[in-house]
């Protein structure tokens, strides 16, 4: 039986010319920047210590795409962006923290319980 998988899914596309936009957008206008788990797993250019940490920790291989990447892997899926998904046995994916709880957090903090919590009703 193969380990589950988090797959988490940014509201930003990726490469380099992005991602200088992306932490241009979160230095001199942050409350208009449209990835909320960006933004608090990210620094201006890195990922943050406390979450890495988290995330290594976990029970699940992880997955981290952009915007871009997500639609190209799975075209056609109709899933709110930033999300948290699972990845199925049978290759669907399950939200576990939809775009609105994303939006909500503000923390690392806050966002490693609420992922905690829906995981484990959701398991």
């Amino acid at each position: 039986m193969s380990k589950k998988q988090l797959i988490f899914v940014y509201n930003a596309d990726g490469g380099t010319f992005n991602a200088i936009m992306d932490s241009a957008h979160k230095l001199f206008a942050p409350t208009t920047y449209q990835c909320s788990l960006c933004a608090i797993t990210h620094g201006m250019l890195t990922i943050r210590k406390e979450w890495k940490d988290y995330m290594g920790n976990l029970p699940y291989e992880t997955r981290f795409y952009h915007r871009d990447g997500f639609r190209q892997e799975w075209p056609g899926q109709n899933i709110g962006l930033p999300a948290i998904l699972m990845l199925e046995d049978d290759g669907s994916l399950r939200v576990v923290v939809d775009s609105e709880e994303l939006d909500k957090q503000s923390s690392i903090a806050q966002l490693t319980a609420v992922l905690g919590r829906n995981l484990a009703n959701k398991s």
